[in-house]
């Protein structure tokens, strides 16, 4: 590879060239020295400084609009949690830590524990982290790491964004973004795609490029030295879209949103989402030493559920295990957390957390008036399958169906729709047990693309069974945010697409402007490619 040239994974479509501008990467991990010779006044330092990092994101907040406002909010609340803060400064007093260093350290503990919680909520500890740099520079008196102002039209090249870094860029001035870490789920992809700006996330070794200008195409992957002209083939701004998720020739695909909270929920509906493809219900568990009763999760549930009246919702039951502990589950040890007992695994052991949740979750939806569907995760086998539909149908739940996330289970599709009622592909997961390779780990992200053929043609499998039977095929992975992949995976039986509500537009504009027979032929062409790159070419000729 030329020593001007660098290859990454490619999660928004498009092509453009111009100057680079750094992102500056936040302090070295504090030192655990020198000892605060007044410890009560070291840890009286902790809030002032939290309330300052709070007030510069809220005013930032209070100039944005939409998605940028509601990242920057979010953000703000993590910096003032009092959770965080009161730990840090308890580190502060008892242990003699300096104010930065216990925020630090503070700050691990929830990172590690979101990490552990894998998929959504592993992503969240990029926000956690973000926090934490913009205490501990704070708390140091330097500046907050983050992307400068922007004076002209540049590309954004970091080792990694958070939200609040990105909230709000300017799409006039932002030509490109390019990550060495990440992956095609991180938010720096759902962002890009959402505001039309080219990238390439995963991108290794492009802090070492010494060129002063880049080309970076968001179709390939390719990043490279390019001579400082400022080009731009994208088109930024919101895509325009009635609402309605349809093809021009009147082939109706559901697009729906994927949800993990009210505030989600919320967004989601603003967006113009048709209803919930995919519901986590972890977020009501996470925080619990004891496993929340039928009534809070009734609740909790139907805070989600309510701006959703008479719209479907795909409730996902608690994905849970070894990988993502919960303190009442009491999870053994496991040598390979990923691998063992996770998802509806854990039921088998517990089947009455299962029917708690499943009461909370009917009685949420008759509270609500949203049209409720649950569906198990981690399902390997069509046993698995009836086992969990007729526990759904015992607790009132009348439509039940699973996730395909297991390679297994997609081999077994067929057997899998003679005993449920629809079937939701989690491509994310797909992608990283198909490949081996952990979708939170940047040096193997290429492997995870969803556009790898692989993973195509295990989706064609379970579309084809789907057509078979006459039975919805839903998809919720990542995958069905990229604009030209929701094409794709149309033509292999896709019936309706669920993703973050920054998707939502984009693929709903999208959609309105091919028909079914186009979305045939870019299937059939991205089967048939031997690469990531060769099946986003092949996909698009048809459109």
């Amino acid at each position: 590879m030329s020593s001007e040239r660098r290859s990454g994974v490619g999660v928004s479509s498009g092509r453009a060239s111009g100057p680079v501008v750094l992102v500056a990467e936040p302090q070295a991990e504090p030192p655990v020295g020198p000892v605060p010779t007044d410890p009560a006044a070291e840890a009286a330092r902790i809030r002032p400084a939290a309330e300052i990092v709070v007030r510069r994101l809220e005013e930032r907040a209070a100039t944005a609009t939409g998605d940028a406002k509601a990242v920057l909010e979010t953000t703000a609340a993590m910096a003032a949690d009092p959770a965080l803060l009161s730990q840090a400064e308890t580190l502060v007093t008892t242990e003699s830590l300096p104010a930065a260093r216990a925020v630090h350290q503070a700050a691990a503990g929830f990172i590690s524990a979101l990490e552990a919680a894998g998929g959504y909520m592993a992503e969240r500890a990029r926000d956690v982290r973000d926090v934490r740099d913009r205490l501990v520079a704070e708390l140091l008196g330097v500046p907050e790491p983050g992307v400068p102002a922007l004076t002209a039209p540049s590309v954004l090249v970091a080792r990694d964004l958070a939200p609040a870094d990105t909230a709000g860029l300017d799409p006039a001035k932002v030509l490109a973004l390019v990550t060495e870490e990440g992956g095609p789920t991180s938010h720096t992809a759902i962002l890009a795609r959402s505001l039309g700006i080219p990238a390439v996330v995963a991108c290794r070794g492009v802090l070492d490029l010494e060129a002063s200008a880049l080309l970076v195409d968001g179709d390939t992957g390719v990043v490279e030295a390019s001579d400082g002209t400022v080009r731009s083939a994208h088109v930024a701004g919101r895509a325009s879209w009635n609402g309605v998720g349809a093809l021009r020739d009147g082939h109706r695909v559901k697009v729906l949103g994927n949800v993990g909270s009210p505030a989600d929920a919320a967004a989601a509906a603003a967006g113009g989402a048709e209803g919930v493809g995919l519901f986590r219900t972890e977020f009501c568990f996470l925080s619990a030493s004891t496993e929340p009763s039928v009534d809070d999760q009734r609740e909790a549930y139907a805070a989600v559920l309510a701006p959703f009246e008479g719209k479907p919702v795909v409730v996902r039951t608690l994905d849970a295990g070894a990988d993502k502990p919960l303190a009442f589950l009491s999870p053994d040890p496991e040598p390979n957390p990923a691998l063992g007992v996770r998802g509806l695994r854990v039921a088998f052991d517990r089947p009455d957390v299962l029917e708690r949740q499943l009461q909370a979750i009917a009685l949420a939806a008759a509270d609500t008036g949203a049209e409720v569907s649950v569906m198990a995760p981690m399902v390997a086998t069509a046993a698995e399958a009836a086992w969990f539909v007729e526990r759904a149908r015992a607790a009132g739940v009348r439509r039940a169906g699973v996730m395909i996330e297991v390679p297994a289970a997609a081999m077994v599709a067929r057997e899998v729709y003679s005993v449920v009622d629809f079937v939701s592909l989690g491509t994310n997961d797909l992608a990283q047990y198909l490949f081996a390779a952990d979708r939170q780990v940047g040096a193997v992200a290429a492997l995870n693309d969803p556009w790898q053929p692989a993973l195509l043609r295990l989706v064609k499998l379970v579309g084809d069974a789907a057509t078979a039977a006459g039975k919805p095929l839903g998809v919720c992975g990542e995958a069905a945010a990229d604009p030209l992949l929701a094409c794709v995976l149309i033509g292999l039986g896709a019936t309706s697409l669920s993703m973050n509500h920054t998707a939502l537009a984009a693929v709903g504009a999208k959609l309105a402007s091919t028909s079914f027979d186009l979305c045939q032929l870019a299937a059939r062409g991205a089967l048939g490619a031997a690469d990531p790159a060769s099946a986003k070419l092949a996909a698009r000729a048809p459109h």
